[in-house]
């Protein structure tokens, strides 16, 4: 097993916090001063959490140096208080850079399905029958 840090620890926190004052600022009307803070918390959660050399790494390659720019420059934008602009480009880099990770998430959502409690509660949902089989 692989054992948490006490960066690692401190780094969940930060990018715990971070994605709070994310949502915070989104529904406060797009408040600068919370998406700022979000946006520096988060990046430097994830920093703190996978190293600063994999962080650099994993934005500073090759074939994701566009999503790159578009997500840093949208985090500059938000910190230079144009909060709307900044958190949709961010929001466009953001689906650039982790494209490839969405079909894998997408399939972990719907193994969720073969759970019994949960097939039960989706067929409901859809209109089939609430058998556990």
């Amino acid at each position: 097993m692989f054992a948490i840090t006490e960066f690692q620890r401190i780094g969940i926190g930060l990018t715990g916090f971070g994605l709070f004052f994310l949502l915070f600022g989104v529904l406060l009307y797009f408040d600068s001063v919370l998406l700022a803070f979000g946006n520096v918390l988060f990046l430097a959660g994830l920093a703190l959490i996978i190293g600063f050399r994999r962080t650099a790494h994993f934005f500073f390659q090759r074939h994701k140096l566009r999503g790159s720019t578009f997500f840093l420059g949208g985090v500059a934008l938000v910190l230079c208080r144009w909060p709307v602009i900044g958190m949709a480009v961010e929001s466009y880099g953001f689906v650039i850079l982790f494209r490839s990770f969405f079909p894998m998430a997408c399939g972990f959502m719907l193994s969720l399905v073969n759970i019994p409690f949960l097939n039960m509660l989706f067929s409901n949902f859809v209109g089939g029958s609430p058998s556990m089989v």
